[in-house]
């Protein structure tokens, strides 16, 4: 009797072993199976580049990209400045669902219990690792990620790494006048975050800067993932081209300032209000950019704008390269063939364009931006789509690539068959919003205001609000904007006010208040 007892339990013991060996395997398979996931999320990157049909642009790494994917042609931000728009694509839920209209507020503090893109493939059994500018420089979530690595050396909010000794001596010595003056400004890291001037192009290699010491850091890791028996979601922050326009000098090297093109539409739209245009107060921020004329004063002197535009397309071509060093690891790891890259700008950049500087406006130029989607599970590569996209879009999308159930609070709309058709007709808007107070000009920064846009197949048209600040919320309305991209890609004439177009105002008009 005993013995038998013993056959039973042993029978009984071994089942289990048999049945959590087979359910572990399962598992072990099901995560195999995952695709990995690349972000390459590019900070204030416009579509100016060779594979959006820019010509003068120098971007063989993301035009190779591109190749492997679909470039999304009419892709929009949901709010033209780092932290909303960040915030937004995150979360999966548009400005006014989360309350982030600004730099400052963290999201956490408004939904708390938000469940963000990464953290959710963190539950799904995914490795996911930050590094860069992913959230907002300082406003970081650690519930997304298994690992969040800031690399030693640098500034915590790395935006402003300079490498030649003009621009290290004008930081020492505003660090010296705050130390007199008591104003101690440091990061949480305890080191100093000052600016300089706006462009640099130092004869350093890439690593002097920090996107090519995270790039060398990434690949460091994606050498370690590529045995990790989990998926991972390897998302590589870039904070170039994002001010102040520092790159090697063999990225400068790449462009003949005198034949930079210059913006053709250097004033503000006809029939538009001053405060619809953000200016330059961000670039003004820097040393050498105090005494520039204001945009209504006019336009900046020639070589100026030569030199900033210089700047900046040296700082695009400098990522390039660096998206060029991971794309060649993964191939060279044989990882590519599991492994979903999505890259992506967080908004628009005038450069020049409306007589600005800078984003934040619900203008196209500063909404507009880079979408690719590239890899596994993309069957239409090497093509392009003009189907109306947003960012908010990308958490179900990627979502549904992985095979991973799509939460139902998301906001967006998954694109998955336009990476199957992409001709396919598809969504009728996209929508934008902004913010204007302490960023507006000058004469305009006592009173917010909210604008409220909606772009569809042929215009764009804006709705602005005084903005209940206690409430929060849009009070009386002010002006609304209509440009017809038909005729006025540049969005030049504001046409709201024309009585031939009465009938297309009211039509956007009530669209938009079903969506704001």
């Amino acid at each position: 009797m005993k013995k038998s007892k013993n056959l039973v339990r042993f029978a009984v013991v071994l089942l289990c072993f048999i049945f959590f060996s087979c359910k572990n395997e399962e598992k072990n398979q099901k995560d195999l199976a995952l695709p990995n996931i690349l972000f390459i999320p590019v900070d204030d990157l416009r579509p100016e580049l060779g594979c959006y049909g820019n010509n003068f642009i120098k971007t063989p790494n993301i035009d190779r990209l591109a190749e492997e994917g679909v470039v999304f042609a009419r892709t929009y931000c949901q709010q033209a400045v780092c932290n909303p728009s960040r915030a937004s694509l995150l979360t999966g839920l548009r400005p006014d669902s989360i309350q982030v209209w600004d730099l400052s507020t963290r999201l956490r503090d408004n939904v708390p219990d938000v469940v963000t893109l990464p953290q959710y493939f963190k539950q799904n059994g995914y490795i996911t690792i930050g590094l860069g500018k992913t959230f907002h420089n300082d406003i970081q979530d650690s519930l997304s990620w298994t690992e969040r690595t800031h690399l030693e050396g640098f500034p915590f909010d790395p935006d402003a790494v300079y490498a030649s000794k003009l621009n290290l001596d004008i930081q020492e010595s505003k660090k010296k006048k705050l130390i007199a003056q008591g104003k101690i400004r440091l990061d949480p890291l305890g080191q100093w975050y000052l600016k300089a001037n706006s462009t640099e192009n130092a004869d350093v290699p890439d690593d002097a800067y920090y996107d090519g010491a995270q790039t060398t850091y990434a690949i460091e890791r994606l050498e370690a993932l590529a045995v990790e028996e989990k998926p991972f979601f390897l998302s590589v922050g870039y904070y170039k081209p994002h001010l102040p326009f520092n790159a090697p000098k063999k990225y400068w090297d790449l462009y003949q300032r005198d034949s930079i093109p210059l913006a053709k539409n250097q004033f503000i739209p006809k029939g538009s209000p001053n405060y619809t245009v953000h200016g330059d107060q961000e670039l003004r921020y820097y040393d050498e950019n105090h005494d520039l004329p204001r945009p209504v004063e006019g336009k900046w002197d020639e070589d100026r704008q030569r030199e900033v535009k210089h700047g900046y397309y040296a700082s695009v071509s400098y990522t390039d390269a660096q998206i060029g060093r991971l794309m060649d690891k993964l191939e060279e790891l044989n990882l590519l063939k599991n492994t979903i890259v999505v890259l992506w700008g967080d908004h628009g950049w005038k450069l020049g364009e409306h007589n600005g500087w800078g984003k934040m406006s619900n203008y196209d130029i500063d909404a507009h931006v880079p979408m690719i989607v590239a890899g596994t599970g993309v069957k239409a590569k090497g093509t392009k789509t003009n189907g109306l996209t947003e960012l908010v879009d990308i958490y179900p999308t990627l979502c549904e690539m992985a095979g991973l159930p799509v939460p139902s609070h998301l906001q967006g709309q998954s694109f998955v068959p336009l990476l199957d058709e992409p001709n396919k007709e598809w969504k009728t808007a996209a929508y934008s919003q902004f913010l204007l107070g302490r960023f507006g000009p000058a004469d305009t920064r006592k009173e917010e205001r909210m604008g409220y846009s909606i772009k569809t197949d042929r215009y764009r048209y804006i709705e602005w609000y005084k903005w209940d600040k206690k409430e929060k919320k849009k009070g009386d309305f002010l002006i609304n904007e209509l440009f017809d991209h038909d005729k006025d890609p540049q969005e030049n004439y504001n046409i709201a006010l024309e009585s031939e177009n009465s009938q297309i105002v009211k039509q956007l008009s009530d669209q938009l208040s079903r969506e704001f």
